[in-house]
């Protein structure tokens, strides 16, 4: 039998406007009236319709999120920093795949806020006029995670990817390294062509050539770590070391370099970018950029309940700080 408000009301021998100001917080009730509704809605297993909620308060506490892979580690600990906060401010999450695909990202878009979301964070690759449309002409505020808009006109939280690829090839220079090829992301992508500028500059800083045939582009994947080694060990000047724009990536490096008897760091040296729970297990242990990724998804939540609960937002484009971990995959210097 469905308990409904009603019940609980009879039960407790109050209105049910009482009722409704103790589910949804009111703090004007006594505080005995308000332990005589809990103790009926404990005894009778009421549980409130949180649709019928939205309809009355207009809010649904509902945040859509949209994310490219959840099987993804990466992703995985930024949906993790979301979900921690959306349940601090007590928010409901809606999570769904986009496989980086652009018109299903836009439908995930639409089909969020026809679900009546409180809020959308985004994460995704290449952030297009069409995306920027949808967020401008959304009812509700959208956040990014991890995701660059060149414009800066979507709240997002980041890290500086340029200055972390500086750093990451500067620690590969530092060990003497002067040929080293780079395995980029998807080319479409802001953070990605950050990424390969902080490469370039890094080179060119220290007086090194960066030809375009040194940067072979992946996507992100194990699969295409092991391609882009096949391709670097064809070019004619075999570099000496390869930094990796994703940990997944970097480990398939790492075991095609072994696979053919190229001993990691001894004979070539391998950087990573992320710092995911793969950067530990793989041997040797992968040198890797930090990117926090709970923290952005954690932060991206609480920037997203400031703009839903109209709070003030000093910063609403966010730069999180970055760190250089070395580990086995680099010598020691």
């Amino acid at each position: 039998m469905n308990v409904t408000i009603y019940d609980v009301a009879r039960e407790a021998s109050v209105s049910m406007a009482t009722v409704s100001r103790v589910v949804n917080g009111n703090p004007n009730v006594k505080p005995a009236t308000r332990k005589k509704v809990h103790d009926a809605i404990e005894r009778l297993g009421y549980r409130p319709n949180a649709v019928a909620r939205g309809l009355a308060s207009k809010k649904t506490t509902t945040v859509g999120v949209i994310i490219p892979d959840i099987s993804s580690i990466f992703f995985a600990e930024l949906a993790r920093g979301i979900e921690d906060i959306a349940t601090m401010y007590n928010y409901n999450i809606i999570l769904s795949n986009s496989d980086q695909n652009k018109d299903k990202e836009l439908h995930l878009i639409n089909a969020m806020l026809g679900k009546q979301v409180d809020g959308l964070i985004f994460m995704g690759g290449n952030i297009t006029e069409d995306h920027i449309r949808e967020f401008k002409t959304s009812s509700v505020p959208i956040a990014l995670a991890a995701t660059v808009d060149e414009t800066q006109e979507t709240p997002s939280v980041n890290i500086d990817y340029k200055e972390a690829s500086y750093e990451a090839t500067q620690l590969l220079i530092d060990h003497g390294n002067k040929r080293i090829a780079f395995v980029a992301g998807p080319e479409d992508t802001i953070i990605n062509t950050d990424k390969i500028a902080g490469f370039k500059s890094a080179m060119k800083d220290n007086g090194h050539e960066s030809p375009e045939d040194w940067i072979v582009q992946g996507d992100y994947s194990y699969d295409s770590g092991l391609e882009a080694l096949d391709q670097i060990l064809e070019m004619k000047e075999k570099p000496t070391a390869i930094y990796v724009s994703s940990d997944e990536m970097a480990l398939g490096v790492i075991h095609g370099a072994q696979d053919k008897g190229i001993r990691v760091p001894e004979d070539i040296e391998v950087f990573g970018f992320d710092n995911t729970r793969l950067a530990t297990m793989v041997r040797p242990t992968l040198s890797t950029v930090v990117q926090p990724m709970y923290d952005i998804g954690a932060v991206a939540m609480r920037l997203l309940t400031k703009f839903m609960n109209k709070e003030e937002v000093e910063e609403q484009n966010v730069i999180l700080p970055h760190r250089i971990i070395e580990r086995n995959s680099t010598q020691q210097k």
